[in-house]
């Protein structure tokens, strides 16, 4: 756990560089694979953008709204560059929504498009676990495994690093080649559902280990039931694709 980096007399908070340098890296990557799936890179930095903005306001709200008493007294926080003050998942819903409604008024948003932003995707997953990793967040349970990691008092699961290492192995998977030109990863929508089922099974997997998951009242972990869904939707929409291909 590093989380913040000293460089004389600059303190940089560590996680928050880790993801800038993923979404660098990862608009990076999809840059290359927009040309592969022949989609146009300025509106896709049009509407990573759009996504990108409304996340981060969207996160910042949903946190506070969530501890509300504490940024009533103190309204300015809502200003803070503390990424410690952000919900991941209320970020994300927002950017969800903004990416959609800013897709379909330009007609940017395609199967293709979601298809080369898989690359990103996939960059920020591996960005991610070394973030988490870095504030010390998504422990794993304690372990006697000899790659265990000292955290929080204990010998934990690296699960932060079970992430990262599950990104970057889907990226490698779906990476596009120049001999796939008549394959099934160059029918629209493919490589993005592909990411989709891969990305949810390694949560799926992972989340077992976790020691800080949220679950229900009967046990249950929250993660799993929603990538539980997300690869059963994935997967079916993947086999209609595929079998109106062949």
């Amino acid at each position: 756990m590093f989380p913040v980096i000293q460089i004389g007399p600059l303190a940089l908070q560590a996680p928050g560089l880790l993801l800038m340098l993923g979404l660098w890296l990862g608009l990076t990557v999809s840059e290359k694979w927009a040309r592969h799936f022949k989609v146009s890179i300025n509106q896709m930095y049009n509407l990573v953008f759009i996504a990108l903005i409304a996340g981060i306001i969207g996160a910042r709200l949903s946190y506070a709204l969530q501890n509300l008493p504490v940024f009533l007294a103190s309204p300015l926080s809502l200003f803070s560059l503390n990424p410690g003050l952000l919900d991941p998942l209320g970020g994300l819903a927002i950017a969800l929504l903004a990416a959609w409604v800013y897709g379909s008024r330009k007609n940017s948003l395609s199967w293709t498009m979601m298809d080369a932003l898989s690359g990103l995707f996939a960059v920020m997953m591996t960005a991610v676990g070394l973030s988490t990793l870095a504030s010390g967040k998504a422990f794993g349970m304690e372990t006697t495994l000899p790659w265990g990691i000292d955290l929080w008092g204990a010998t934990r699961h690296p699960t932060q690093i079970y992430i990262s290492l599950a990104g970057l192995l889907i990226l490698g998977i779906l990476w596009p080649r120049s001999g796939d030109a008549d394959s099934a990863l160059r029918l629209p929508g493919v490589t993005f559902l592909g990411f989709a089922a891969l990305s949810s099974g390694a949560l799926l997997f992972i989340e077992g280990f976790r020691g800080d998951s949220l679950t229900l009242p009967n046990g249950i972990r929250l993660i799993q039931i929603l990538a539980w869904l997300v690869l059963a939707v994935s997967l079916w929409a993947l086999g209609k694709k595929l079998k109106s291909a062949s």
